[in-house]
């Protein structure tokens, strides 16, 4: 991934964002096509392994799951835990501070239900 210029209105935007507002500073953590499927899937299997991971995630690719596996664990969304065999043995598992997400998932599903149905009768 490259880095941004600290100077860059994306850069300055997402600090006053993510400093002055913890409802989006979290949105800003587990936001993007991927990691709350990621989050979602090991959440339900506890640990996987890269290939797991990547089986139970229809459509994403080996270099997009491992991009947002990296961001994932440098935000301290994810343990990747490394073991010494050959050959090399990975498996990833959420961290008990993402484990205290869990609870909201319920709450988003029934939100989307919702907003899915309200958007289909304005369609129609």
């Amino acid at each position: 991934m490259t880095k941004r210029k600290e100077n860059s209105t994306n850069s300055i935007n997402r600090e006053y964002i993510t400093t002055n507002c913890d409802a989006i500073y979290t949105v800003c953590k587990i936001s993007g096509r991927w990691k709350m499927k990621i989050i979602y899937t090991l959440s339900t299997y506890e640990t996987l392994r890269f290939n797991e991971l990547r089986d139970h995630i229809q459509g994403i690719t080996d270099r997009m799951l491992t991009l947002q596996l990296k961001e994932l664990e440098a935000d301290s969304l994810v343990v990747r835990k490394v073991f010494p065999e050959v050959p090399p043995r990975v498996e990833y598992s959420l961290t008990d501070i993402t484990k205290e997400l869990l609870p909201i998932w319920p709450a988003l599903e029934q939100w989307a239900e919702k907003h899915r149905a309200l958007v289909s009768e304005d369609n129609e």
